[in-house]
């Protein structure tokens, strides 16, 4: 799950990390209720969606007057922001955040999170902070310091000292940076979050070291832990879609394709994305139904990948283990009676109850084509599309 910035911020403050003072707004009017508020002039006027890069698409502006921040509220507030996280159709900005103005003498980079191949935390760093930080990476990977953390030890004074030494904080400001690396970190493991991000990270005139954006990720399954962060969720910045499915219990995400995919378990989902692919078609979702799938989650799910006007078959690839096949079949056939599928369905499905399922198929008369390998379905879906 993603928050917005000013909620990064606020977490981050909960933990020690500093961060100039700011105030959400969600309208014009807030905005410059909140300038007048804050110290100033200047002030930042920084647009609030999930996404990087909104600098560079406009997002963010520099305000010396309450007049400029009416303006750059106005200007904001309703528009299709488009970065290069965002693609080309953007992302409606519906939330601003207006912030006192920081005396920056350096930008630096950091950030918090988990490195599979080492199964260790990575606490990374970057004297080249700012909107280019992806073009560091790429171009000076030398640039990027990093210290890897034993979850069972913590991070140590001294790899929080190499890090700050590593990017060249000044020596007056080291303490606070050692601080500042510890209470990340205490942030990222007491959340569970997937990633803790700042960028920039600066340096101010006084020598304070300040989180001038945040970028927190945490993990889905964890969030029963903390319903305090799980109440920061903002559907509207949401695939429309996939919110439809976490209602279910489905996991869901749009894809490119015109096939639509119904399976159960995230590894046969993936499969079988891929056979289809190796077969000459696209993938129009992913669509796990796990492992406890009714008859209700079963029409939800039909419901959800119909609503793409790109979608022109579907195959349901199912392994009956703790998933019995009769369920599915009868989830299936009360589906297409419900949702009137004007569409090509295929059918796979091996396990637990494989024959009373292709029985209950068969018996229902509708133009349901069976397959009894996954390779015959992904052959049978593509030809019946095209």
């Amino acid at each position: 799950m993603k928050i917005h910035e000013y909620q990064g911020k606020e977490i981050l403050r909960q933990f020690g990390v500093e961060t100039p003072r700011g105030i959400p707004c969600f309208s014009v009017a807030e905005a410059v209720e909140a300038a007048k508020r804050l110290a100033g002039p200047p002030w930042v006027v920084k647009a609030q969606i999930h996404a990087g890069g909104r600098g560079k698409g406009g997002g963010v502006k520099l305000a010396r007057s309450l007049d400029e921040v009416e303006r750059h509220a106005q200007a904001m507030l309703g528009m299709r922001l488009v970065t290069h996280q965002t693609g080309p159709e953007g992302r409606l900005v519906r939330r601003l955040l207006i912030e006192e103005g920081s005396d920056i003498r350096h930008e630096y980079y950091v950030a918090c999170l988990t490195d599979r191949a080492s199964q260790l935390v990575v606490m990374m760093a970057s004297r080249e902070g700012g909107m280019d930080i992806e073009e560091v990476a790429a171009r000076e990977p030398e640039k990027i310091v990093k210290v890897f953390i034993n979850p069972l030890d913590g991070i140590s004074d001294e790899q929080a000292r190499r890090l700050a030494e590593g990017i060249g904080v000044p020596v007056s400001s080291l303490p606070g940076a050692v601080i500042t690396f510890k209470n990340l970190y205490r942030c990222y493991m007491e959340t569970d979050a997937t990633l803790v991000e700042i960028n920039p990270w600066i340096l101010d005139g006084a020598g304070r070291l300040l989180a001038l954006d945040a970028k927190l990720n945490f993990d889905d399954n964890a969030l029963f832990r903390h319903p305090e962060i799980a109440a920061l969720r903002d559907v509207d910045e949401e695939d429309p879609d996939e919110v439809e499915a976490s209602k279910y219990d489905l996991s869901y995400i749009s894809l490119d394709g015109n096939i639509g995919c119904l399976v159960n378990g995230a590894g046969l989902a993936m499969a079988t994305m891929d056979v289809i692919k190796l077969f000459g078609g696209e993938p129009a979702n992913f669509l796990d139904v796990g492992g406890g799938a009714s008859t209700e989650k079963v029409t939800a799910a039909f419901k959800i990948m119909l609503k793409n006007p790109k979608v022109k078959g579907i195959l349901v690839n199912i392994f009956g283990g703790f998933m019995r096949c009769d369920t599915i079949a009868n989830g299936i056939v009360a589906a297409a009676r419900e949702v009137h599928l004007a569409v090509p369905l295929v059918v796979r499905m091996k396990g637990t109850h494989e024959d009373i399922g292709k029985q209950i198929l068969a018996a229902s008369n509708l133009p349901i084509i069976s397959a009894d390998t996954l390779s015959e379905a992904a052959e049978k879906i593509v030809a019946a599309v095209r």
